[in-house]
């Protein structure tokens, strides 16, 4: 059960999550969210989740693979808001976590009230339309806000007419 938004009270804005990640389809999800936040005016936050089985090492490699993952989570972040400050104006908060992105997701979600809609954007390609829409499509994993999935066909000019 998640807490009651506030992103509607005195002194809130509605905040939409994008999730980054290495998808091709990312850059989709991104664009719609931030273009819903600006004609809104709300906010954008981007979360990337770096999963946390990746440091099953040795505890001196795993500190080294840590920093680096986190290293290339701070610029793969800070690229992309670079983007979203150029092509949309405006600025989007960033979030890092480590850990399986569902939990990770619910647990932003959790404590930050604000944040009121999740955008996904559906893959093309041929093993289905990414894992984190798939585990919403197989109920693996329930979201405890709205979430809007937008299909990766569709250009920056398509994603500024819908919003």
């Amino acid at each position: 059960m998640v807490s009651t938004r506030l992103s509607r009270a005195e002194g809130h804005r509605r905040k939409f999550l994008a999730v980054i990640d290495d998808t091709p389809e990312c850059s989709r999800a991104v664009h719609y969210a931030g273009r819903r936040a600006k004609h809104s005016s709300g906010a954008l936050v981007l979360l990337y989740v770096i999963p946390d089985g990746d440091f099953q090492q040795w505890l001196g490699v795993e500190g080294i693979m840590r920093a680096e993952a986190r290293a290339e989570a701070e610029a793969t972040l800070a690229r992309i808001a670079q983007t979203v400050r150029e092509t949309i104006g405006i600025e989007p908060e960033m979030a890092i976590r480590e850990g399986l992105a569902t939990e990770q997701i619910n647990r932003l979600i959790d404590e930050d009230r604000d944040i009121a809609i999740l955008v996904l954007a559906a893959g093309s390609a041929k093993d289905g339309p990414g894992p984190l829409v798939s585990s919403i499509a197989g109920k693996a994993a329930a979201f405890p806000i709205p979430v809007t999935v937008i299909p990766d066909a569709l250009t920056d000019a398509e994603i500024d007419a819908l919003t």
